[in-house]
């Protein structure tokens, strides 16, 4: 008789000049309570400083790739979520340099998986704030504390979550071989606005598991995520903003009469109505805001959304994008 196969799981770690933040990242797979891994390290310096700390770990089940030609780090981030299983992975987890994961990590979420029946979990993650300094410290609350309860979300619910706050966290996704939902964008955008575009990429129910197993590195000064990005920093965020502002009037109009009415006070969503109200209101998605907000206040946020929607651009690879997840959303009828 033959003996079944643990489950392996394939972790997919971008680095760039962060040899230090790497190491801790590989280190914290190798204390995994679950020894059944592989990791693919993409470098995409240059001048390869990730290669040494590979080296140096000595653990087989580690892979050092040197990006050749350089990816930048959006398009880094994002091959990372390829479809693509070269290792016959039964699950896959993408922990950038920066971020890393606690003992239980791979164990905890592949027996959630197999209890609660999902392809996806999208596990909580304590943040390390002021990450990369000598003033780094890990504290106690965690990044989708204030988006979502403990439960099963059908994909239509999960996508509402854009309207409550950003929905998926990158490091916090575990997923399977069997999940359906296409995670890897494929076009040029930055990694905050793939954060986004994944929430809406969800085509199947997620498990959203609140007990924090990973650790999420605050380092809005240090990081190098939008280095590639020529435009300013005004016209990037504008454009941003566009995009999001796009993905709330898809997923609200997408979204049944039934959840609509019940979304500024739905319980499943922690964000606080005045968090909704705003992007609701930046949505111009104004019907929602009556007896939430302020007359006065509904029109403030109505003119911040009619400012983004007049400044923001929009550019013809986002609606392919929309367009391609629409296409595989949608149910096939025979001749």
């Amino acid at each position: 008789m033959s003996q079944h196969q643990p489950d392996l799981v394939h972790f997919r770690t971008p680095t760039y000049k962060r040899p230090e933040a790497l190491r801790r990242a590989l280190q914290s797979m190798i204390a995994q309570t679950s020894p059944h891994w592989v990791c693919d390290v993409f470098d995409d310096d240059p001048s390869e400083a990730g290669r040494f700390v590979v080296a140096e770990l000595g653990d087989p089940r580690i892979r050092y790739t040197a990006n050749k030609p350089q990816l930048f780090a959006s398009r880094n981030i994002d091959h990372c979520f390829a479809a693509d299983n070269p290792h016959g992975a039964d699950f896959f987890c993408v922990v950038e340099d920066d971020n890393f994961i606690l003992p239980d990590f791979c164990a905890a979420n592949i027996a959630l998986a197999r209890r609660e029946g999902v392809e996806i979990v999208l596990r909580n993650q304590l943040i390390e704030h002021a990450s990369g300094t000598a003033a780094a410290s890990v504290g106690t609350m965690g990044v989708l504390d204030d988006l979502f309860t403990e439960g099963l979300y059908s994909a239509e619910e999960f996508r509402l979550a854009l309207l409550a706050g950003i929905g998926v966290s990158n490091g916090g996704l575990f997923w399977s071989v069997r999940a359906r939902s296409p995670l890897e964008i494929g076009y040029a955008c930055t990694a905050t606005l793939q954060e986004y575009l994944r929430t809406y990429s969800v085509a199947e129910p997620v498990f959203v598991a609140m007990e924090p197993l990973a650790v999420w590195a605050e380092n809005a000064e240090q990081t190098t995520r939008n280095a590639e990005l020529k435009a300013g920093y005004l016209r990037r965020e504008l454009d941003l903003k566009r995009a999001v502002q796009a993905l709330r009037q898809k997923v609200w109009n997408e979204s049944s009469p039934d959840r609509r009415a019940a979304f500024m006070t739905n319980p499943r969503f922690t964000a606080s109505v005045g968090v909704r109200a705003e992007h609701v209101g930046k949505a111009l998605i104004g019907q929602q805001l009556a007896g939430h907000v302020s007359p006065l206040e509904a029109l403030r946020l109505r003119g911040r959304g009619m400012m983004i929607r007049t400044l923001g651009r929009l550019t013809p690879e986002f609606d392919r994008f929309v367009a391609s997840r629409d296409s595989q959303r949608s149910p096939v009828h025979p001749a």
